[in-house]
């Protein structure tokens, strides 16, 4: 089926906004966080939804979106399946990235670093706060594994249903649990009219950060 739209006329001039390096935090955890709030109080959909992208041992990428569950001075962090893609990947290659778009804000962050796992007691912490369902889904998917059809995960589903039905506490499965990506650059995108957007980026550099504008 053909396209009715031709997608090199679709654009947007963005003027909403703008970002120096005058107005921004002097640490960039702090700046995420002033953009996050203001993403959360715009009430934009999937405020905490991030593209992440891993690469494996051959140095191909790949990339999904995983929600943001906590921010600290140390990094940002999430949780998922250790057996999945994205968990063997991080095991071959432990860095990442991690791009946040809220489009009615004009704005993009992205965010690269290390990958961490994050300590056990914190993983069983997050995994106890999930809704019940949530926590048998944990052990019904054999994440990114293929499977010969829907049934096969319902009827795990539905089996350990029955076996936690009357269970207190679901043990928090030995393949699943959290990340941390200790940044070691930040990008902060705001668009702006012409196309000619501001681009401000942290650097490390031992223990501070360098601040500097790039070209749109």
């Amino acid at each position: 089926m053909a396209l009715t739209h031709n997608l090199a006329d679709i654009r947007s001039n963005y003027s909403r906004q703008a970002l120096s390096e005058d107005s921004v935090s002097r640490e960039p955890i702090q700046q995420f966080n002033v953009w996050l709030e203001e993403a959360l109080k715009s009430k934009v959909e999937e405020p905490t939804a991030m593209v992440l992208s891993t690469v494996n041992a051959q140095g191909k990428p790949s990339a999904r979106v995983v929600l943001l569950k906590d921010v600290s001075a140390d990094g940002l962090s999430f949780f998922t399946n250790y057996e999945s893609r994205k968990g063997q990947e991080l095991r071959e290659s432990p860095f990442a990235a991690v791009t946040f778009f809220w489009p009615s804000l004009e704005r993009q962050v992205r965010i690269e670093g290390k990958v961490v796992k994050l300590a056990p007691e914190v993983s069983d912490t997050y995994f106890h706060s999930r809704p019940k369902g949530s926590q048998i889904g944990a052990w019904a998917s054999p994440q990114s594994q293929e499977i010969e059809s829907r049934e096969v995960i319902e009827k795990a589903d539905q089996q350990l249903s029955e076996k936690y039905n009357d269970a207190d506490t679901i043990p928090r499965p030995p393949h699943w649990g959290g990340y941390q990506l200790q940044p070691e650059r930040f990008e902060f995108w705001q668009g702006r009219p012409n196309r000619l957007h501001d681009r401000i980026v942290y650097e490390q550099q031992q223990d501070s950060w360098k601040i500097k504008r790039l070209a749109p």
